[in-house]
């Protein structure tokens, strides 16, 4: 079983979402195929199919997310101190072409979202950044293109 980088705050979400599809989804979906149940005949009752359907990625979603927890190393990034990009980091980066600054914190895979500036540990521009200091440029190949970076800022919050 491989172990996997995350945050605190990403091991709370997961937890949440456990608890959340055993004691509320999985609830739910029982209630749900027995009211299917009461409409009779089992064969052709579409609420019925579907709510096993559900019941199956319940289960599925329950099982994913045991996995990921038992797999979690948890890395508080306020405990740590580098000069340089690690797991945890907080990036400035200036895009040199466009001279326009983007933030970035570098996560586990299950914590990543692009929108609020959570980009994953796997994902090519961490892999790019890891282990450069503030000053140093990159080089990022993307599906847009190619573009350049220049760190400007490593803070661990």
């Amino acid at each position: 079983m491989s172990q996997e980088p995350m945050t605190p705050e990403g091991l709370k979400k997961l937890k949440e979402e456990l608890k959340r599809y055993k004691f509320v989804e999985r609830l739910k979906n029982v209630k749900d195929i027995e009211v299917a149940r009461a409409h009779g005949d089992l064969r052709e009752n579409a609420e019925y199919h579907a709510a096993k359907d559900r019941q199956g990625h319940i289960a599925a979603q329950i099982q994913f997310l045991e996995d990921a927890i038992a797999r979690a190393v948890v890395i508080d990034p306020q405990t740590l101190k580098s000069d340089k990009v690690v797991f945890g980091a907080t990036i400035t980066l200036l895009e040199v072409e466009i001279e326009e600054t983007i933030t970035y914190q570098i996560v586990g895979k299950h914590e990543s979202n692009l929108k609020v500036g959570r980009i994953s540990v796997d994902a090519p521009l961490s892999k790019v950044l890891i282990g450069k200091t503030v000053g140093d440029t990159v080089v990022f190949k993307s599906a847009k293109g190619v573009k350049e970076y220049e760190i400007l800022e490593i803070k661990f919050l």
